[in-house]
């Protein structure tokens, strides 16, 4: 299979996964939050700094070398099931040690019961996390998105239902609870690989002086993300954690699935032609221009109707968090772009420039949050746009030293997409001030957007519409 088939097929599938995933999320969480306060989102939120730390060190950056390794075998596999499930086990005994500190520090007595339930979904994670490398290195997005999708119904009915009988927050401690169970089974009984009785001190050592500089770099990312619900959890109220959350969930939901679809499809693939430089970077270049063709539009377009998609789903509970979510779709525009760049140095095997950028931007990140918390959630938001700015320029500056294509190069070819989508966001918000019924304003933003974005993009002939469109062309 050539390298545009394994891209398209892996896209296709890895689209299906992610977004048939998020929608059925979506549709579900849409009905627990009219079930649920923003004070018991708030209270999960809060968790989200331990849960994802916990995480890091949990993989540890070994999937991320066993995808970039061309000489992995089965003793790589079995060494890293051993080490996920016993790291694990040791966060989990800090989480459920650490409880009354946690509970302590927000001030919630309930949180030491939710730390110690919900922190069980990190053991039962990673029994599942070398199954799913496997399918991520065969690039079988097809087998993922059975069990992601599988799960996310399971769950999702099951928290709806929860929430329905009155359980308040426990309802979404069960969802993930049953989420993380369903995972693991359907993992192990589509791929059908269990772990040998081997665990090697040389093939920990091979993995780890790649992966280790990936720890401390996704450790440092982790806690700079998560660190905004611990700091608003903290200084504002469970009511204002619940409202970002929302928000950010929103903000994400486009940018994030589709920069997620790029990294696990692009990784495997980069890695197979990194000695090729040229080639390496035309394929990028295709990459970024198919993402910005894609995604400007959706995130601006959300921005456009903001407003009446919260009415609507959401009522005039979630009101105050209208303005979050537009500035919040800013700081999220350039994230598959970013995270593209991030994987170019990863299949260099420069996993080190990689640790000094997290450092760097990083470091530059918490001045920002630090400013931002003597005003209030507004600014911070704001803080959040400049930062994915500043992150964009700094991750493009190793791709210059390294393959020749800088961040002047990149913004000038992304350009044309991000004009047209502003015009998008332009078209989407008129509608939504113009038009006070919430669900018309919606609908015809959803049929005059997407018409007036293809028009311009068929009469310009912009290099990805082109490209998209002899890929239709050739799957007929």
């Amino acid at each position: 299979m050539s390298l545009k088939s394994q891209t398209v097929h892996g896209v296709v599938w890895s689209f299906i996964e992610r977004f048939s995933v998020q929608i059925v999320q979506f549709v579900l969480g849409i009905i627990i939050a009219r079930l649920l306060s923003p004070d018991e989102y708030g209270l999960i939120g809060m968790l989200a700094i331990f849960i994802s730390i916990s995480q890091v060190f949990i993989d540890g950056g070994f999937s991320t070398a066993l995808i970039q390794r061309q000489d992995r075998d089965e003793v790589d596999f079995s060494t890293v099931f051993y080490i996920n499930l016993a790291i694990s086990f040791f966060c989990y005994f800090l989480l459920f040690c650490g409880a009354p500190l946690i509970a302590s520090f927000y001030n919630q007595p309930l949180l030491i019961a939710i730390t110690r339930v919900y922190s069980i979904t990190l053991v039962i994670n990673s029994l599942a996390a070398v199954n799913k490398v496997k399918l991520v290195i065969a690039l079988d997005f097809k087998t993922q998105s059975k069990i992601s999708f599988g799960a996310a119904c399971i769950s999702g009915l099951i928290g709806a239902l929860c929430a329905w009988k009155g359980l308040g927050v426990w309802a979404l401690v069960i969802q993930m609870f049953i989420s993380s169970l369903v995972n693991v089974f359907l993992s192990f009984y589509y791929v059908k690989w269990f772990p040998s009785w081997i665990f090697s001190l040389s093939s920990f050592n091979k993995l780890f002086s790649f992966g280790s500089k990936l720890l401390i770099a996704s450790l440092i990312s982790n806690v700079y993300t998560n660190l905004y619900t611990l700091v608003i959890g903290k200084k504002f109220s469970t009511f204002s954690l619940g409202l970002y959350s929302r928000a950010d969930q929103f903000a994400q939901f486009t940018s994030s699935n589709i920069a997620g679809i790029l990294s696990r499809v692009s990784f495997p693939i980069l890695s197979q032609i990194q000695n090729d430089d040229e080639r390496l970077i035309n394929v990028y270049k295709k990459y970024i221009q198919m993402s910005a063709l894609i995604v400007f539009p959706l995130i601006l377009g959300l921005c456009g109707i903001a407003k009446p998609l919260i009415l609507l789903l959401l009522t005039e509970t979630w009101i105050d968090c209208v303005l979050l979510l537009q500035i919040l779709c800013f700081s999220y525009l350039w994230n598959c772009v970013v995270t593209v760049n991030l994987n170019l140095l990863n299949v260099k095997g420069r996993s080190d420039l990689v640790l000094k950028l997290e450092i760097v931007k990083k470091s530059i990140a918490f001045i920002i949050l630090a400013i931002s918390l003597f005003f209030n959630l507004v600014v911070i938001c704001i803080g959040l746009v400049v930062y994915s700015f500043i992150a964009l320029y700094m991750n493009t500056y190793y791709t210059k030293k390294l393959l020749n294509y800088g961040f002047k190069m990149q913004l000038k070819e992304l350009l044309p997409y991000l004009l047209l989508a502003l015009l998008i966001m332009c078209e989407a918000l008129f509608f939504s001030c113009y038009v006070s019924n919430s669900l018309l304003s919606i609908v015809i933003s959803l049929i005059v957007c997407p018409i007036t974005y293809i028009v311009i993009c068929y009469k310009t002939r912009l290099d990805a519409f082109v490209e998209l469109e002899n890929m239709i062309k050739k799957s007929n």
